[in-house]
């Protein structure tokens, strides 16, 4: 397949490897001239995951990239998700791997493509472990489920294997999610509190992520699989692990800017935890973690919000 990646980051960078080892010819799409120039002359990628090795990767400006392609991964913030979707020339279908929520409408981000055949790929796929030719496991989801199989069939390798998922919102719903409660274990990483506490949050944020898509019609089972459970895990303990990184650095007294800056890429949950919670009281749905998150993003101490939510009165399980 001919495939267009947008998105010159970590994930972007990391995907082009898998697609061109799979036999794909892929381009990456970079946002300046620069980064173009250093991939094509060394083989790098300047500023993200700058020891993969992209040998046999066309590199292009965003602009100037092939759109006329069989498949357009999408690899961008998703607070660019939608202006960059828009601004697609042509009918290519869309494989979305940015994991979000649109902050401008709290929509799910499969949802601002509009015109065109849209899939969403998620799981636990740290990009520097892809990068390395280590194994993982994948699902795709579309409301086209013969678009789901052409991308299943073109993606699965020995090293990454692709299952399919036809429950888009739930997948959808996990991705964003799973970025809110890795930034709650950060933070007990950063306070020092402890395993227990660590996987009793993990487990507790489960439950939040499973509620609200309860609440949009998911399924139960895509909470228990890769695009819940898997993703949720390996986020909240990886050391790669962005939004985890970003929660260690706020309770050791960062801001979350400070925390961002130190990380040198995009933090997703910073982003998607408002947009989650608001998400959340429209449809009515309680997320105290997610709460929580969001006060100390707003300047609330987290030792009292630590007392606060484990004072909550006991409840069943």
């Amino acid at each position: 397949m001919q495939i267009t990646v947008v998105g010159g980051g970590s994930w972007g960078t990391a995907f082009s490897c898998l697609l061109r080892d799979r036999g794909h010819r892929v381009t990456l799409a970079c946002r300046d001239a620069h980064q173009v120039r250093a991939i094509e002359e060394t083989g790098r990628n300047p500023r993200y995951l700058t020891t993969a090795n992209l040998r046999g990767v066309d590199a292009a400006v965003i602009d100037d990239a092939p759109y006329d392609v069989d498949v357009i991964v999408l690899a961008v913030p998703s607070r660019a998700f939608a202006d960059v979707a828009a601004s697609l020339p042509g009918t290519a279908p869309v494989l979305s791997l940015t994991k979000g929520l649109d902050p401008a409408t709290g929509q799910r981000l499969s949802t601002r493509v509009t015109g065109r055949p849209v899939a969403v790929l998620s799981g636990p796929n740290m990009a520097e472990e892809l990068a390395e030719g280590l194994p993982s496991a994948a699902v795709i989801a579309s409301e086209d489920r013969a678009l789901a199989d052409e991308l299943q069939h073109a993606i699965n390798s020995i090293v990454f294997r692709v299952y399919v998922n036809e429950d888009l919102v739930g997948v959808e719903l996990c991705a964003a999610a799973k970025n809110v409660i890795a930034l709650a274990a950060g933070g007990v990483d950063g306070l020092g509190l402890g395993d227990n506490a660590k996987a009793s949050v993990i487990t507790r944020g489960l439950v939040e992520m499973a509620r609200l898509g309860e609440a949009f019609g998911a399924q139960p089972e895509t909470f228990s699989g890769l695009a819940g459970m898997g993703d949720l895990i390996v986020t909240c303990f990886s050391g790669y692990g962005r939004n985890r990184r970003a929660g260690d650095l706020i309770a050791r007294g960062h801001s979350a800017d400070e925390a961002a800056a130190e990380i040198g890429q995009v933090v997703e949950g910073l982003t998607t935890a408002p947009v989650l919670r608001d998400l959340s009281h429209r449809a009515g749905v309680e997320l105290p973690i997610t709460e929580g998150v969001c006060s100390v993003l707003a300047g609330e101490d987290l030792q009292g919000l630590l007392g606060r939510l484990m004072g909550r009165r006991p409840t069943e399980e």
